[in-house]
């Protein structure tokens, strides 16, 4: 069947979930991924019992810490 994972048509075996499709895809880091699956954020206590459906989008993303925050720390030295 036919999905689009992060912007790409994928071709997949069947409807799987969403750990099923980490590991069918090969995300890098699935660990640490956050799955938005047809624009809801899915909790990562869910990724065993969601089904990815024909016509699914799906995109895998990763947040990042760091860089310069704009609270009230001042200027650094």
């Amino acid at each position: 069947m036919l999905i689009t994972a992060n912007g790409k048509p994928a071709e997949i075996s069947g409807e799987i979930s969403v750990a099923k499709l980490l590991e069918e895809i090969k995300v890098d880091q699935s660990e640490y991924v956050s799955v938005q699956l047809n624009g809801e954020m899915l909790l990562r206590a869910n990724f065993d019992t969601t089904l990815v459906k024909e016509g699914a989008v799906v995109e895998f993303l990763y947040f990042m810490g760091g860089g310069r925050g704009t609270g009230n720390a001042g200027p650094r030295s």
